[in-house]
């Protein structure tokens, strides 16, 4: 998709990988709508990108649904959305409380959708549109202490896959993009900082490079690193060895902590 000229929503974009996506999305012609929850941070980014900041709370439907309708008549339409807001919980399942693991979903996962929902109907009418949803590697292999994070990303890939069959012909275009550990403050927010030693956190302008690039040459997949591609693969065709190597060197969170 031509991104010179382009309207781009990007959801998340106060900061970390939705900034940087921001600024290259602004470098590259576009007029970026600038989506964030921390006023400062929101218009910083939409100063530094020459872009329109806009605020919600996506775990809101109310705030979610208010989002679209302002995103679309900043310019009167929007050709690409960049679905990228979200957060982390690390931790044990049964140690959540019921509202944490709602609000979660509300916003890895519902609110993605219901952005979609909103934005779909103008794209598929003038038969030209790009969703870009980012995902995790979590949700294609599992990730102990993340359990509810790792089925919003699932459930996140699965919509990506239904709706791009579903778009098949319409001008509209689906990419995810599938990151594995990216150097932001994303692991703070999650509530336990990441200690591994690989695989090593890539920047969050090394996603946004990824993530601007399937965009713009429609790619329906891209993942970043490039070479984490093989856990999913291994998982699929290899299960119970797959298993044991996550039990044994994945991060470890006891159900009883």
């Amino acid at each position: 998709m031509r991104l010179a000229g382009a309207v781009t929503l990007v959801t998340g974009a106060s900061a970390g990988i939705g900034a940087a996506v921001a600024r290259r999305l602004a470098a590259a012609g576009s007029a970026v709508v600038v989506h964030g929850r921390d006023q400062a941070r929101t218009a910083a980014v939409a100063a530094e990108t020459g872009g329109v900041a806009l605020l919600a709370d996506l775990a809101v439907a109310a705030e979610t649904s208010r989002l679209a309708t302002e995103a679309i008549e900043v310019h009167g339409r929007v050709d690409v959305a960049v679905l990228n807001a979200g957060r982390g919980h690390s931790g044990p399942f049964t140690a959540m409380e019921p509202d944490a693991i709602d609000d979660l979903i509300a916003l890895d996962l519902t609110s993605v959708i219901r952005l979609a929902h909103a934005l779909l109907p103008d794209m598929v009418e003038r038969r030209a549109g790009h969703l870009c949803f980012v995902s995790s590697i979590a949700g294609r292999t599992g990730v102990a202490g993340e359990a509810v994070y790792a089925a919003a990303k699932a459930g996140l890939d699965a919509f990506a896959e239904s709706l791009r069959l579903e778009l098949t012909g319409t001008g509209v275009e689906v990419s995810v993009v599938v990151p594995a550990v990216v150097d932001t403050d994303f692991f703070a927010g999650r509530g336990r900082p990441y200690d591994r030693a690989r695989p090593r956190p890539v920047s969050a302008d090394a996603v946004a490079e990824a993530t601007v690039d399937a965009i713009a040459r429609g790619r329906a997949e891209v993942f970043v690193p490039s070479w984490v591609r093989v856990a999913p693969a291994v998982r699929a065709v290899a299960p119970g060895p797959f298993r044991a190597l996550s039990a044994r060197f994945g991060e470890q969170v006891r159900a009883d902590a």
